[in-house]
């Protein structure tokens, strides 16, 4: 359901998919907030919990960040903006991939080595955890019932808990996540090996409502340029592991469906 509002309402910035630690993200929003008051648009960061699918959808939604996978399925009213460039290892411009996790014992092991055991995924309709880790699977002889069991986790983090506590064997981890967590939760990660990765795909979209003006989106692209490329606000992006922004058009992230039906056309709809 959309939420009306009123052409004087404050519009809502919010930067939910790598929220790891709150601080960073609201010193990111702050400086957003102040480039986009100079660009001449009034916005209020927001923080939307877990109830993300109608946070995105919401008409007063200047701009948010959700993941391709979505944005393909379910999005189909949204704006594309653009993409940030992550600094974490793994990514290439505004491309990054999964990391296939297992627990030290596993090091060294491949992917076809897990067959028979079990798979934690944050979400279905996740591209790093779960749309990522089918089409691994679907490249192997044999990949339907390829794991013997699989838990939706919630969180990627939560996933790596799971691990830990031997829960979970395998699981395919956001390596922007991976790498916020390495240096700022480090104990998330003990015991903890990765075994794999995935291809390159689009990184996470920014998005903005369906009836935001054309004008308005340029000036959004503008002003996100601004926040990776002014010096005042370069200690901010670089504790977010940002280092770029480019504009992307939803056509970008036609890959990711592509890798659902090549995993669909060798017999892997889920995993």
């Amino acid at each position: 359901m959309h939420t009306l509002v009123s052409h004087s309402a404050m519009s809502n910035i919010a930067l939910p998919m790598y929220d790891l630690c709150h601080p960073h993200t609201r010193a990111l929003l702050e400086a957003l907030q102040a480039i986009l008051a100079d660009h001449g648009l009034r916005a209020e960061p927001c923080w939307p919990g877990d109830d993300l699918l109608n946070h995105w959808q919401r008409d007063d939604l200047l701009l948010s960040q959700t993941c391709g996978y979505p944005l393909m399925t379910t999005l189909s009213g949204v704006q594309t903006v653009g993409c940030f460039h992550y600094l974490a290892p793994g990514c290439e411009g505004i491309h990054y991939r999964s990391l296939l996790v297992a627990r030290e014992a596993d090091r060294g092991k491949a992917l076809a080595d897990f067959r028979g055991r079990r798979a934690v995924c944050n979400a279905v309709d996740s591209q790093s955890g779960y749309n990522a880790l089918r089409y691994k699977v679907a490249q192997l002889p044999g990949a339907a019932h390829f794991f013997s069991h699989i838990t939706i986790s919630g969180s990627h983090r939560q996933s790596l808990v799971e691990l830990q506590q031997e829960k979970a064997d395998l699981a395919a981890i956001d390596c922007v996540t991976y790498a916020l967590l390495q240096r700022d939760q480090p104990a998330l990660l003990t015991g903890l090996a990765v075994i794999g990765q995935s291809p390159l795909s689009p990184g996470l979209p920014l998005i903005t409502a369906r009836q935001t003006p054309a004008k308005t989106v340029v000036l959004l692209q503008s002003a996100l340029r601004q926040l990776v490329s002014d010096v005042r606000y370069q200690e901010r992006c670089a504790a977010a592991l940002i280092g770029g922004f480019s504009p992307v058009t939803r056509q970008a992230y036609v890959p990711l469906l592509q890798w659902r039906d090549e995993a669909a056309a060798r017999g892997v709809t889920q995993l």
